[in-house]
């Protein structure tokens, strides 16, 4: 381990791997008890759960804010978005109806300030010094979280948005050969951590290899996406068979 990265470690700036935990351990012969508590830290500080309860106690608009911060902070940000578009690219009715509570145990929340926040977090995309690449499949597109015409809205504005300089939007296809399967929504944020969305909340990893992997998990599914002007066209008629469902 070269001595750059141990000095970044010792003084914060560099968030050390379990692997590099355990390396260090080993060079300095820790004994078995302290180095086993010290290895379950270090998962723990590479692997962060928190669920949507805890969010919405202290307020949803706060979790808008701290997305806000890792948006304005990432040159490269990359959403891997197989069910749902993400809050980047809402319309209002759309965000409305994703942020509020949908089944039964879903907790309670101020609607109104975390639409806000979110409408609000969308600025980031008007900085063409940060680079959002927005990968969704065909599902995330088309399922109908709220009316014909709000769908209508909101698959228009995604063609919109997508032809901003700064903005690359992919879509999976129904009907294409995918070899793989699309598990869950992720987003990575530069090279530092990737974020995993769950029904229950959300798990924060930061080991560089599970970085690395999502990286070549969203480099795969791109490759078989409709991008650029095709993305567009897509979002478009989609836009205009939901038109067509509310006349």
């Amino acid at each position: 381990m070269s001595q750059t990265k141990i000095s970044r470690i010792e003084t914060g700036r560099a968030l050390p791997s379990v692997i590099d935990v355990a390396r260090i351990l080993k060079a300095l012969e820790v004994p078995d008890e302290v180095a086993d508590e010290l290895l379950n830290l270090a998962r723990r500080a590479n692997v962060d759960y928190a669920s949507w309860r805890a969010y919405a106690r202290i307020g949803l608009h706060h979790k808008q804010a701290e997305l806000k911060a890792l948006e304005g902070s990432s040159r490269v940000t990359r959403h891997f978005l197989p069910a749902i578009p993400t809050g980047l690219l809402h319309v209002r009715e759309y965000a409305v109806e994703t942020l509020s509570p949908t089944v039964a145990g879903d907790p309670t929340r101020d609607v109104a300030r975390a639409v806000q926040a979110r409408m609000d977090r969308q600025a980031v995309l008007d900085d063409t010094s940060h680079a959002f690449w927005f990968l969704m499949t065909e599902q995330a597109v088309r399922w109908q979280r709220v009316s014909t015409e709000a769908m209508a809205a909101q698959c228009a504005h995604m063609a919109e948005v997508n032809r901003r300089p700064n903005i690359q939007l992919g879509i999976v296809p129904h009907g294409v050969h995918v070899p793989g399967t699309p598990m869950n929504i992720f987003v990575v944020y530069d090279d530092r951590l990737v974020t995993v969305e769950l029904f229950s909340g959300e798990v924060v990893l930061r080991d560089p290899k599970d970085i690395s992997q999502h990286l070549s998990l969203f480099d795969f599914f791109w490759s078989h996406a409709l991008t650029g002007d095709s993305a567009s066209a897509f979002l478009e008629d989609a836009a205009g068979e939901f038109r067509r469902q509310r006349d």
